[in-house]
């Protein structure tokens, strides 16, 4: 296997997980993105100039087959696997409630299902490389709001990252949450406008991913949580 490490990013097209992209690549490693959205990933992959390390994978982080497949392309395309990074995620911004049900299944399968199906996909390559997980949460995963059923599905994220931790360290493999505070990010298009106060930016967001995964062998951080200063819960 070639020397220069390799990262799968669920959500890679724009915000976070185009962030955390950007800075393994400029760090040397390979990466492949995933994303619904095959015109965002093209363009993704313009700004950067088509780059040589990276592979753009059109799929639903949902649907098994799908997450199976972008695995095996990148094990295909760059011959090993040392990190995913479990990005890609919803919010319907309203609550259990007043809310519609309507956009309840799709957030509740991309932020909890998700996770877990790239875990199952991805372990026996990981396995091989001694590599990591990573799972970007929420600070909603760790602070109950009222009514908020996004915030559920990061509790269960939560949760899936220590669960996962406690049967995969046993295999070196290492697993890492990161749960933000509030970021600028396209996950408040759908609110209709940011929330007051300062915002983390992605990039912030994407340091602290990058340092996880760059620890040295046999350092597993496990949980990192971000808020930005003035934001009380």
């Amino acid at each position: 296997m070639s020397e220069s490490q390799v990262a799968l990013i669920t959500g890679g097209g724009s915000g976070i997980g185009a962030a955390v992209a950007r800075q393994l690549l400029d760090s040397g490693h390979r990466v492949a993105v995933t994303g619904r959205g095959e015109e965002r990933l093209r363009a993704f992959a313009e700004e950067l100039g088509r780059p040589e390390g990276l592979l753009t994978l059109v799929g639903d982080t949902a649907v098994y087959d799908d997450v199976r497949a972008a695995v095996d392309s990148t094990l295909k395309a760059f011959g090993r696997l040392d990190t995913v990074v479990a990005n890609a995620g919803s919010a319907t911004h309203d609550t259990v409630a007043e809310g519609d049900p309507d956009g309840w299944r799709d957030m509740v399968l991309t932020n909890v299902l998700g996770p877990a199906l790239l875990i199952r996909a991805s372990i026996d390559a990981l396995k091989e490389t001694r590599g990591r997980i990573v799972l970007v949460g929420s600070v909603a995963g760790f602070v109950h709001g009222p009514g908020n059923l996004y915030g559920a599905t990061k509790w269960a994220v939560t949760g899936l990252a220590e669960n996962t931790r406690r049967q995969v360290t046993e295999w070196g493999v290492g697993v890492t949450l990161v749960a933000p505070g509030r970021t600028e990010t396209p996950f408040w298009d759908s609110y209709g406008s940011l929330p007051p106060g300062h915002l983390l930016t992605a990039g912030q967001i994407a340091d602290s991913v990058v340092w996880a995964i760059r620890q040295p062998a046999g350092v597993d951080v496990n949980t990192v949580v971000i808020r930005p200063v003035g934001q009380p819960v």
